[in-house]
């Protein structure tokens, strides 16, 4: 974890503005807004993070956990917290309707390049997600997933938001991360 000097430092390297400061002095400060719990297409899981000092939840062992290693032992990612405070996503559904709903992300990530909320999802689930709810769950220009109401608030605090596909996992990097957690801790 970051050091308070650090963190200042990290504030001005990446231009944060006191709204955004004040958004992740709270995540930093608070315990996950809810345990995670297994369902009959998840198992709850908890990782003792080395970086971070304390337990981290993952809703499920093939996608979320699988960040968690990666963010775990990328030198890029400085912080990264599980079940964040809940979000207000506001968007209008294809009937025109809006919608306005309270939303917990997955994980907040202090990391270069990227500060903000990162919800994981599996390739399969986003591609059901996008054809049900389009105006939520789509692909930006580039072929990445993409969450626009998510990305609108968090642009209002000058943050990021980022759908997170299991596509992304690459299963030969975390094996060999699990195989040398011991040695690499």
């Amino acid at each position: 974890m970051l050091s308070d000097t650090e963190l200042e430092s990290y504030f001005k390297a990446h231009e944060l503005g006191a709204k955004a400061r004040d958004i992740i002095l709270n995540i930093r400060s608070s315990d996950p807004s809810r345990r995670v719990k297994s369902g009959t297409q998840n198992v709850a899981c908890r990782y003792p993070s080395q970086k971070m000092g304390f337990i981290i939840q993952a809703e499920s062992h093939t996608n979320e956990l699988a960040a968690v290693y990666q963010w775990e032992h990328e030198d890029a990612v400085h912080e990264f917290y599980d079940q964040p405070p809940r979000i207000k996503l506001d968007y209008r559904k294809e009937s025109g309707r809006r919608v306005s709903i309270l939303h917990t992300p997955d994980f907040f990530l202090l990391a270069e390049g990227f500060t903000g909320w990162v919800e994981c999802k599996t390739e399969e689930h986003l591609q059901k997600l996008s054809e049900s709810q389009p105006e939520r769950y789509c692909r930006n220009e580039n072929g990445e997933w993409s969450c626009p109401p998510g990305e609108a608030y968090a642009a209002k605090y000058g943050l990021a938001y980022k759908l997170r596909s299991s596509a992304e996992n690459d299963w030969t990097l975390i094996r060999n991360l699990i195989f040398l957690s011991d040695y690499l801790d």
